[in-house]
């Protein structure tokens, strides 16, 4: 006796082992975003200039990001292959624990995301002479 078996689509497949390999890198990335930080407070330590402090944010603020994308193909990958096609699949696979612990490092690295840019210093532009 043969059952229906509902497969998934191959663009859930593709996706699926992209963020399988994406995933892998999450753990370099964050020790990346790690060092970015260290760095960071080590120049407001100095009492490094503007322009230091900003170029120092923005590197910290790439780094999360880099390390954001990879935590979340990791979350993705974690949660399933039929999450990608199938929404009720996805919200009961972060109910896992898993899953769980996958949403609340995506979230934590949203906040401290968040929170770098909100703290970047802004440095003044400058405007030509006009003539």
């Amino acid at each position: 006796m043969a059952f229906f078996r509902p497969r998934v689509s191959r663009e859930a497949e593709v996706r699926y082992h992209a963020d399988l390999e994406i995933g892998k890198g999450y753990p370099a990335l964050l020790e990346k975003a790690r060092a970015a930080e260290r760095h960071l407070h080590a120049v407001q330590a100095a009492g490094g200039s503007v322009a230091e402090r900003r170029a120092a944010g923005l590197a910290l603020d790439r780094a999360l990001t880099e390390a954001l994308r990879a935590a979340e193909a990791g979350q993705r990958a974690t949660l399933g292959i039929k999450a990608y096609d199938d929404r009720i699949v996805r919200r009961k696979a972060r109910a896992t624990p898993d899953g769980a612990l996958w949403t609340a490092e995506v979230s934590r690295l949203r906040t401290l995301r968040e929170e770098n840019k909100l703290g970047l210093p802004r440095v003044p532009r400058t405007y030509a002479a006009a003539r």
